[in-house]
This record gives structure tokens, C-alpha cells and sequence, in this order.
């Protein structure tokens, strides 16, 4: 242990610890920009500058370490002044339409700049107009208010994908793709993890609110909404309320205040994805078909693999995402029950992902939803209704799509699409008194392994979060190194409870909790609640096999419910 005084209060930290590491534990607050846990740390926006004894100058606290007997201040005026003036100096270049930006009052540079005092104007205003890229059908780009952290290449480089990054030297430094292509002519998989991470408005999900309140207020159109498990446990952030908040209740109540529109759980599709998913891991294990098979209800991950593994489109599941098993069936089953002609029913899904703005896109598909909005979206349209979100009572979603099982619900976190399918192939190999919760494959850790045996087989599976990690455990497959069963990946890390939709959460916030596993513990919470443990007990499932697809993976299921995949060029 290293013991050091920060503003005169002791401090014993671990042996390679930084100043900013040793700050948190004795609770002093040091501003920070480019740094972000778990993404980046390379002390080059300056706004950490401490000074510290021993040290010449300045020092950036995210990187510098700690050494014994250090005594380190925060807040003196020197450093003061320094951080003031790297705010207005970033204000410089900054394109400050903050009234109407998507960050406005939730902007780390905004928080920053009030705190110090800075003079927006102070060295003028200088920045070039570039034009924004909004080409993507998920993601914008304006780098007029781009502030040079970096932190979202360093996320699409944690990813492995790495289509952004600096561009020329000094003060022409400018983030972009190479040759100064669009992002949407880039191999690109839309996750949005480069959203999350940056700290301003240079980065956003292309908006559908516009469309989706001029349906509503169509009086030709049925709107139905469908919220994706995740959101309930991300939603009430963007109101105030603590992290890991379960608010299924008011975001239904919210949606429905919202305008004449119903509101369905996507948790049901999500059953509906097991049963399908379930039954053909077990049908490529008996008859020897394609093996491991891989998970394909992420899309980020599906572009993943057809840019830089179309050898491995084969071992995919056929199976589509909940989002599009759900439009699928509102299309044609709901439709065919209330008499609705399929082009009156506009149907939104709720995501907490900016890939599914993509899916949609896709014409394998069908076109069978209408607008994907995010977390972020939702949040909007609700505070723009001006309804009380916080106070709101509890709503219950329409019928028939209400009730769904707790493997739906943890859909939306790492493991939770293994251990939600393993839960019904056991039911289908064992029977009764199989086994409901696999902790094995749960957990924020980049990549789990476990090995089951069930009715009689063995079923050796991984999960890997995040797509680096994703390549690391493809890279052991292909080499035979590793040698699996079934394979869960999500492009994001942590899955969908952080996804490139979610609400924008501070970076005081992200660097001092585990917000992937906080909000996966209210999907777990939810679960273990639920009247149904199992895909195959919910009762919407079930009515659906027996009125309209007769059996999982009949020739009906197939029709509306799998899809198919194609190579795409790696740029």
C-alpha cells in the first residue's frame, strides 16, 4: 500500500495506483473529460491537472501514480486557472448551439464550463462548419461540437472495429473515417458504444420522434408500442431516479399517456426467440448440424460477423431478433384478430440499442417495423408531453402481449439468452424439475465458459460481451482451441442494459459504479419475481404456437420468424 495526503487528507491506496484512483477513496471530486473507465486513460484533455509534490509542473491525475509520502492539491488557484482556461480554450472550437443540442443540461463540457466560471468568448470563436454526417440510418456526426477527447475511438477500438479516428495534427485535428467517408460506408456495425462514450453532442442516434408523433396523431393509423427488456431497467435514469430503478409500470403508464397507442412487452418475443432458438440448438445437436451454434438476436453483432467473419454466417441461428419477431407477428397475426389491414399499423419498438435502427433497415427482414426509437428517444417524448414521469402510477401492458416469463426479461443482459434458452432445452432433454437458473453464464465479465450436462448430453457453452471479446473467443474456435456447443455474444459490453441507446449517464457516475451490473441486477430482480421462469410457459407463446405457427420451427415459424444472412465487405 502507498499512503499520500490529497488536500491534506490520508490516503492509503494499492502500489501503481493513480492520483485520480487515490482522489475517489478519499472522496474529492477531480474533473476529468477525455478519461472514462473501462474505455480510455490518456490525461490528454488536461482538465485532471493537480499539482503534486515531486512533480515538475502540472500533472494529469488519471495517469500519473502515486508514490509514498506524496502530497497532492486539487483545488488551488493555479490549478484553477489552468482548468478554466482548457475549457475556454475547448469553447473556442466548440460550436455552442447548446439550446437545442441533444445534450443540453446533461453535457459534461456544459457542467464543466458552468463550474469554472468560463468565458465561452474568451479566445473568440473559431470553428469550421463541417458538414454533418447523418448518412447512417443509426448514428449522426457533427464534429462541430466535437472536443477532441477521443473517447469514442477509443471505444470503437475496443470494439475492434476502429472506422474512426484523429485525422491530421495540431489544430486541423479533426476525428473522422478514413478518406473521409461517411460512417455509413465504413464497416461500421452501429452499435453506438462511440454515442455512450462521448461526452458532448458530436454524437447522437438518427431521431425517429418526429415520425413516431406524427403517427399517433394519424387518425388512419393503429400505433402499438413494444419495449425491449431492458428499457425498465434504464428508463427511470433519464428522470432522476437511481440507477437500477425497475420502472415497468410508469414507462407503460407513460407510453399510453402519450396518445391514443397500445403498449406491448417485447419480453414475449424474446420467449418466443427461445422457443424457436431452443429447438434448433437441439435440432443441430441431433441431427449433426452446424455447430457452435451462435446467437443472432444482436444486430450489431450479426454486421459484425458478415464484415469480418462470413465464414461463420452458417453457424449463426436463423432465428430473427425479438424486435423483428415482434413486427412479424403484429403484422399478421394481430393484424388477421382485430381486423387491422398491415399498412394501418404503425409499430414502434422501444430499444436500448442504435443497431436496431439499422435491423430495421434490412430487407431480409420484411420492413414489418415502422420506427425503432431509443431509451433516449422515449425519455424525449415523454418530458416533451410533459408528463410527470417519477409520479406516475403503474400501468399493465395490452393484451395478448402482457404477461411473459423472467427468461425474457433477462434478455437484456449478458448470459441472460443462454441462460434463458439452456432453461427450456433442459425442460425439453430432462422434464420436469430441470434446472432454472445457470449462474455460470451471469456476471459483467468479457467472456464466461461453463459446461452442463443435460438429459443425458453435454452442452459446453461461452458468452462474450463486447466485441473484442467477441473475436477472442472466435479466434479460439476457429483455431480449435476452444470447442463449444452454443455461443451468446453481444456487440455491447455489459449487452443491452448498455447499449448505444441508453440514457446518457455522467462520467462521475460511470467511473465510480458498475453500472452494467446494477442495471442487470433489476433484470434478475424481475426475473426471480415472475410468476414464469421458463420461455415455454408463457401463455402469449403458447396461444401463439397453437392459433398461428402450429409447432416452433414449422414452416410458418420459419416464414415469418428466421431469416438469413449475407457477407458484406470489410472497408
Amino acid at each position: 500500500m502507498i499512503n499520500l495526503k490529497i488536500n491534506g487528507i490520508p490516503v492509503s491506496v494499492p502500489e501503481g495506483s493513480t492520483i485520480l484512483d487515490a482522489a475517489k477513496l478519499a472522496n474529492i471530486r477531480i474533473p476529468t473529460l477525455c478519461y472514462l473507465k473501462d474505455v480510455q486513460c490518456v490525461g490528454s484533455c488536461r482538465m485532471c491537472l493537480v499539482e503534486a509534490t515531486g512533480a515538475r509542473g502540472l500533472v494529469a491525475a488519471c495517469v500519473y501514480p502515486v508514490s509514498e509520502g506524496m502530497e497532492v492539491r486539487t483545488n488551488t488557484p493555479r490549478v484553477r486557472k489552468s482548468r478554466k482556461t482548457t475549457v475556454e480554450l475547448i469553447l473556442s472550437t466548440h460550436k455552442k448551439k447548446c439550446l437545442s443540442c441533444v445534450r443540453s443540461m446533461n453535457c459534461e463540457l456544459q457542467k464543466l464550463a458552468l463550474e469554472y466560471n468560463a468565458e465561452e468568448d474568451r479566445f473568440g470563436t473559431d470553428h469550421d462548419i463541417d458538414p454533418v454526417d447523418d448518412l447512417s440510418p443509426s448514428v449522426v456526426r457533427d464534429n462541430s461540437k466535437c472536443v477532441l477527447c477521443t473517447r469514442c475511438v477509443a471505444a470503437c477500438n475496443n470494439q475492434t472495429i476502429g472506422v474512426i479516428g484523429p485525422q491530421h495534427r495540431g489544430y486541423a485535428k479533426v476525428i473522422g473515417s478514413p478518406y473521409g467517408v461517411s460512417l455509413a460506408h465504413t464497416s461500421c456495425v452501429n452499435c453506438g458504444q462511440c454515442v455512450v462514450a462521448c461526452p458532448v453532442g458530436a454524437l447522437y442516434e438518427k431521431s425517429n420522434v418526429a415520425d413516431v408523433w406524427g403517427a399517433i396523431v394519424n387518425p388512419e393509423k393503429h400505433v402499438v408500442f413494444f419495449t425491449a427488456p431492458s428499457i425498465k431497467a434504464t428508463l427511470g435514469e433519464a428522470f432522476g431516479l437511481p440507477v437500477g430503478t425497475n420502472v415497468d409500470g410508469k414507462m407503460v403508464s407513460a407510453i399510453k399517456q402519450l396518445g391514443d397507442v397500445k403498449c406491448f412487452n417485447m419480453d414475449i418475443t424474446a420467449d418466443l426467440t427461445i422457443m424457436e432458438e431452443a429447438n434448433e440448438l437441439l435440432q443441430r445437436i441431433m441431427q449433426g448440424g452446424t455447430t457452435p451454434m451462435f446467437t443472432s438476436c444482436c444486430p450489431g453483432w450479426v454486421k459484425f460477423a458478415e464484415h469480418y467473419y462470413p465464414e461463420l454466417l452458417p453457424n449463426l441461428s436463423t432465428c430473427k431478433s425479438p424486435q423483428e419477431m415482434f413486427s412479424a407477428v403484429l403484422k399478421t397475426y394481430y393484424c388477421e384478430k382485430n381486423n387491422i389491414k398491415p399498412e394501418d399499423l404503425y409499430v414502434v419498438s422501444v430499444i436500448p440499442c442504435t443497431a436496431k435502427k439499422f435491423e430495421i433497415t434490412r430487407d431480409e427482414l420484411g420492413h414489418y417495423t415502422d420506427a425503432a426509437i431509443t431509451t433516449r428517444e422515449l425519455a424525449k417524448m415523454i418530458k416533451e408531453a410533459g408528463i410527470d414521469f417519477a409520479n406516475l402510477p403503474d400501468g399493465k401492458y395490452d393484451t395478448p402481449f402482457g404477461d411473459a416469463s423472467g427468461a425474457g426479461a433477462i434478455f437484456g443482459t449478458t448470459g441472460g439468452v443462454m441462460e434463458a434458452a439452456l432453461r427450456t432445452a433442459a425442460y425439453v432433454l430432462g422434464g420436469e424439475g430441470a434446472p432454472l437458473e445457470f449462474k455460470e453464464v451471469r456476471g459483467t465479465r468479457g467472456i464466461k465458459e461453463a459446461e452442463y450436462s443435460i438429459g443425458g448430453s453435454t452442452v459446453k457453452v461461452a458468452v462474450a460481451n463486447g466485441l473484442g471479446n467477441a473475436r477472442k473467443v472466435i479466434e479460439q474456435i476457429k483455431s480449435g482451441e476452444k470447442q463449444y456447443t452454443f455461443v451468446e455474444i453481444m456487440a455491447c459490453p455489459g449487452g443491452c442494459i448498455n447499449g448505444g441507446g441508453q440514457p446518457y449517464v455522467h462520467d462521475e457516475i460511470r467511473n465510480s459504479i458498475d453500472l452494467k451490473a446494477v442495471r442487470a441486477q433489476a433484470l434478475y430482480d424481475s426475473d426471480s419475481a415472475n410468476k414464469y421462469r421458463c420461455s415455454h410457459e408463457t401463455p402469449a407463446v403458447k396461444a401463439l404456437y397453437d392459433e398461428f405457427f402450429g409447432k416452433p420451427l414449422s414452416h410458418k415459424a420459419h416464414e415469418l420468424l428466421h431469416t438469413t444472412y449475407h457477407q458484406r465487405d470489410k472497408y
